[in-house]
C-alpha cells in the first residue's frame, strides 16, 4: 500500500515538472554551457571595471562553438585580442575566472612597478575617469592608486594599492602558442598568469560583454541602478 502511494506520488510530481525538466536539460543548460550565460562576480580582483556583486553577461559565441557541458569545439571564427575581458578556467585549479587579457601568443611581456611593458614597448597610463570610481568606498580610494591604461586603443581603468605586499615586478617572459597571459585590473589583489602562468586558448570560454545588475554585497545588497546593463571595456 506504501509502495503504491509513493509510486502516485513520484507519478504525479513527474507530470507536474516534466516540462520544466525538459527545459532545464534540453534548453537552459545547452544555451548557458554554449551560446550565453552570466557570471555573478564574488571579488575585487577585477575593480574598479568590475565591482563584487556585479551579474556579468557572457558572450560565449564570442570566440567559438562548443558542445555543451564540455571544452571540445565544434567551430572556431576568432581569437581574444589584447584587452577583452574573458571567462577562463584557471590552469592551477581549475577555479572559473574572470581577467583581462594583457598578452598574444608570442607577445613578450613584462611589469616594472605595476607598469606593463608588451613587446619592450611601455603602456601608456592617464588619469582615472570619474565614473569608475563612484561605487568605490572613501576608504578604498583613500588606498589605492587609480588610472586609466592603454593596450592597442583599448582604454580601461586599473588600480594598486600600495600599503599591500604584492607582486609589482614580473617578468621578461614571452607567451607560449596557444597560450595568452591574462590579469585582474586590480593589479595587486589577483591571482592570475603571474603567480599561475599562462592560459590555453581551449581554456577561455567566452567574453565579458557588460552587466546585466549589480548589488553590493558590502551593504546589503543594495541595487547600484547606474551599472544595470551597462557594457564593459
Amino acid at each position: 500500500m506504501k509502495k503504491q502511494k509513493l509510486g502516485k506520488f513520484f507519478y504525479g510530481l513527474w507530470r507536474e515538472w516534466r516540462l520544466t525538466a525538459f527545459i532545464v536539460i534540453f534548453i537552459v543548460i545547452p544555451v548557458k554551457s554554449s551560446l550565453a550565460d552570466w557570471n555573478w562576480v564574488p571579488s575585487g580582483s577585477m575593480n574598479p571595471t568590475i565591482l563584487e556583486g556585479d551579474l556579468v553577461y557572457v558572450d560565449k559565441l564570442a570566440y567559438d562553438l562548443r558542445f555543451p557541458l564540455t571544452l571540445h569545439r565544434l567551430a572556431k571564427w576568432s581569437d581574444p585580442k589584447r584587452a577583452d575581458i574573458v571567462i577562463c578556467f584557471s590552469p592551477d585549479d581549475g577555479t572559473r575566472l574572470i581577467k583581462r587579457v594583457i598578452a598574444l601568443p608570442g607577445d613578450k611581456i613584462e611589469m616594472k612597478n605595476n607598469l606593463l611593458f608588451i613587446n619592450e614597448e611601455a603602456l601608456s597610463y592617464t588619469e582615472i575617469e570619474p565614473k569608475y570610481t563612484e561605487y568605490l568606498s572613501d576608504e578604498l580610494k583613500r588606498k589605492c592608486l587609480l588610472a586609466m591604461e592603454d593596450i592597442d586603443g583599448s582604454v580601461h581603468a586599473v588600480m594598486n594599492v600600495p600599503s599591500i605586499r604584492a607582486m609589482r615586478n614580473f617578468g621578461p617572459v614571452i607567451v607560449p602558442d596557444d597560450e595568452y597571459f591574462v590579469m585582474g585590473d586590480n593589479r595587486d589583489c589577483s591571482k592570475d598568469s603571474r603567480f599561475f602562468g599562462f592560459v590555453e586558448r581551449k581554456l577561455i570560454i567566452g567574453k565579458a560583454k557588460g552587466v546585466i545588475g549589480s548589488f553590493d554585497i558590502k551593504d546589503k545588497y543594495q541595487p547600484r541602478f547606474k551599472r544595470f546593463f551597462g557594457s564593459l571595456k
